[in-house]
């Protein structure tokens, strides 16, 4: 059986910032009170253009050295009628738990940052 020596390669783990906003994006838009994800007015210039960008409405950002810890902030457009500070927690547990468990990654924070209320259509 092989064993590790100084110069073996034991192989490296790498993810874009935009396969783990998919995740985010996804289990925030799961959330009850959660109408859509506001991807604010540089990522609406880029969809414009042509330009494609995973995880609208989400800021990833990796730690120091691109280590294992990450930081999600989520940009929600909330129903009217739902306690804010409620959406806002489901969403910080539910990103947690989906980023997590799919990605491996530790989240050190998720950061919610209500865009705006509005009625169901």
């Amino acid at each position: 059986m092989p064993y590790l020596t100084e110069n073996s390669i034991k192989g490296e783990r790498t993810m874009s910032q935009g396969f783990v906003a998919q995740y985010a994006a996804e289990a925030a838009r799961q959330i009850d009170g959660v109408l859509d994800l506001d991807s604010g007015v540089l990522v609406s210039l880029k969809e414009a253009l042509g330009v494609e960008h995973d995880g609208r409405g989400v800021k990833v950002e990796f730690g120091a050295d691109n280590s294992e810890f990450v930081t999600i902030t989520i940009y929600p457009i909330c129903r009217f009628g739902y306690v804010l500070p409620e959406v806002a927690w489901n969403i910080q547990e539910k990103v947690k738990r989906d980023v997590e468990l799919y990605t491996g990654l530790i989240v050190d924070f998720v950061h919610v940052q209500v865009m705006g209320v509005q009625a169901e259509p």
